[in-house]
């Protein structure tokens, strides 16, 4: 079944099935974007008056609800399956940022921030496990990536609905905010629709013993594509079947395996999952901020200088997507790691000397994430192809939580700060630090990394077959 997937012509399925999983960081992006679009908006005294560090523990807090669903998300969806997944934590995001647009203060705003970022962080195991899941191998590198990076989709939707919605001559501030998030909860029901026609994995139905339905779901594959093609997909030889695991790795097995057997593969992806974090949730959250009190922009329009960032965001991954899969994943994870870390050093130094306005300020984080995004997307590829099937969906939820804990939980509320501050100087070191990370995570990927271009997930990461968990 994994060769016959392997095997399958791209076809307009294949676009559907993108489609349907990509829109999760569609949301994770509007999210992030509008945290940061209105945070100086949400500092007014008609929204909720909220201080620069209150804006910066909301992010905070999302980012923890995220670490949540993904470790309790993640590991459901290895046990129950990754289409109820889809669904239930599509489900927890409609209904929080739904609350989110009725909040009356910062404790109920918090909270339903932290509801949010639990069904946003819930999908990012059972997504990434699907993708890679159901991609044929000789594009899955460039297909992932392009995915991941349509959170900056969701990014310039949500600058373009707080620079409409907070129009004094449309809503305003004071209910254009709430609207925003209203909004995302109506994509979201859009998206619920779409997601139920995706069909479970066969590599995770077959591992579970469920081999007659697996057969069937790819059956129905094949045939949805050859119905469009001019001949139906050929099939490989028969293969032999791996042992079906009807119960799950315990979590002592999967501790043992990510610690042990898979030892250095767990650090390379720990620490690309920590800098890729710190980088991304430090500017994020508070690149509005930065505009607003160091160059003036009203805040009702800080919201448009994420365009430019937006555009070179989404464009990285685009471009640089067919690289991971030609020249590999270890050179390339390393090339773009290196130098997104070098122009935000540069970046962070040119802002302290004076020599950016607000203008050039976006465009120098355009180039930088040009980089980092293709970087960051490469983090979740590694996690999602390096780990067997049985514990891919709960390994990508450990270490985008311990790394999100590590890197992103600190992130936010130490730029409040350092904004808050007013220190031009203290923020270029909070650059500095986002800069050594990646670099430092670059350079050791390029030593340890796995070379998994191409190559099929069993080769890549053999099933743990039936049985318990061999230790020696």
């Amino acid at each position: 079944m994994p060769a016959r997937l392997d095997r399958l012509p791209w076809s307009r399925w294949h676009w559907q099935v993108c489609g349907a999983l990509g829109i999760a960081w569609v949301l994770d992006g509007l999210e992030v974007t509008l945290a940061g679009s209105l945070g100086a908006v949400l500092q007014r005294p008609d929204t909720l008056s909220l201080s620069a560090a209150q804006v910066g523990l909301a992010g905070t807090l999302y980012v923890a609800g995220a670490i949540g669903g993904a470790l309790v998300f993640g590991r459901l969806a290895d046990n129950l399956g990754r289409k109820r997944l889809l669904l239930l934590t599509l489900l927890v995001y409609l209904l929080a940022t739904l609350a989110t647009a009725t909040a009356p203060g910062f404790a109920y705003f918090a909270g339903c921030r932290f509801c949010t970022g639990l069904g946003i962080g819930g999908e990012y195991a059972a997504i990434n496990s699907a993708i890679d899941e159901l991609i044929p191998a000789r594009v899955r590198g460039r297909v992932n990536l392009a995915i991941n990076g349509t959170f900056w989709l969701g990014a310039a939707l949500g600058a373009g609905l707080s620079l409409f919605l907070l129009d004094p001559r449309v809503l305003g501030p004071a209910r254009g905010w709430r609207a925003c998030f209203g909004l995302g909860a109506a994509l979201a029901v859009a998206i619920l629709l779409v997601r139920r026609h995706v069909p479970e994995s066969p590599r995770w139905l077959a591992m579970h013993g469920r081999l007659h339905e697996a057969d069937a779901t790819l059956r129905k594959i094949e045939q949805s594509i050859a119905a469009r093609a001019a001949a139906a997909p050929a099939r490989p030889a028969p293969a032999e079947r791996p042992a079906a695991r009807r119960t799950p790795p315990t979590l002592g097995d999967v501790a043992w395996l990510l610690m042990r057997r898979y030892r250095m593969r767990s650090a390379v992806t720990l620490s690309l999952m920590v800098s890729q974090a710190f980088l991304y949730n430090a500017v994020f959250f508070t690149y509005a901020m930065v505009l607003v009190r160091f160059y003036g922009v009203p805040d009702a329009r800080a919201a448009l200088y994420i365009f430019p960032f937006a555009l070179g965001n989404a464009a990285g991954p685009l471009l640089l997507g067919p690289a991971f899969d030609r020249i590999g994943r270890r050179r390339m994870v390393s090339c773009t790691y290196v130098m997104s870390g070098v122009g935000l050093a540069l970046t962070g130094w040119a802002f302290l000397a004076g020599w950016l306005d607000a203008r050039t300020q976006a465009l120098c984080w355009a180039a930088v994430f040009f980089l980092a995004s293709a970087a960051a997307s490469s983090a979740y590829l590694t996690a999602s192809e390096i780990f067997p099937l049985e514990i891919r969906a709960l390994a990508i939820s450990l270490f985008y939580a311990v790394g999100t804990g590590a890197g992103g939980l600190v992130a936010p509320v130490l730029f409040g700060l350092l904004i808050q501050s007013g220190s031009r100087a203290a923020v270029a070191g909070g650059y500095a630090i986002g800069a050594t990370l990646v670099v430092a995570a670059g350079l050791f990927a390029l030593r340890h990394g796995i070379d998994a271009e191409r190559r099929p997930l069993e080769e890549v990461a053999p099933p743990l077959g039936g049985g318990p968990v061999r230790r020696p």
